[in-house]
């Protein structure tokens, strides 16, 4: 039975804390630098999850509890390949975004500045109009005493 390496749950931990943090941020490069550091830690955690290192392929007829498996190696390498696609792509973002702007900042949209402020835009039915409202206008359809058939 294999056991957990806690310096090594903490080190997975710490990478992957550090990664999400910097993918939260408004600079291309730091969202490019958690990028990076989340590729290391699925690398890490995909190792970790292979077992115990210097155990044999699986080659001959040996006992298979004795074999290396073969499969978090495989994802390792494909998540190294998605980490460089990823890296490439950002970088070329973040150049064609400094040559354009001059920073890499990410911009704020106008819809995300509404979205904060909670402002909506006029004419919007987020809100329900009070009954005592309705009741007050003499043309409303709630101060009206005819059934709601005979408005139509």
């Amino acid at each position: 039975m294999t056991t957990i390496n806690v310096a090594m749950a903490v080190v997975l931990a710490v990478l992957y804390s550090v990664g999400f943090y910097l993918l939260l941020q408004r600079s291309l490069m730091r969202i490019l630098i958690g990028i990076v550091v989340l590729g290391h830690g699925a690398n890490l955690l995909l190792q970790l999850a292979g077992g115990p290192p210097a155990r044999a392929p699986v080659l001959g007829t040996a006992d298979p509890v004795d074999f290396a498996d073969p499969l978090p190696q495989a994802l390792a390498l494909t998540a190294i390949v998605i980490t460089f696609a990823l890296t490439t792509y950002l970088l070329a973002l973040g150049y064609r975004s400094w040559v354009l702007t001059g920073r890499d900042e990410v911009q704020d949209d106008v819809e995300d500045r509404r979205v904060a402020t909670r402002e909506r835009p006029e004419g919007s039915m987020d809100e329900e109009p009070d009954a005592s409202d309705d009741a007050s206008d003499p043309g409303s359809a709630a101060a009206s005493d005819e059934p709601a058939e005979q408005r139509r």
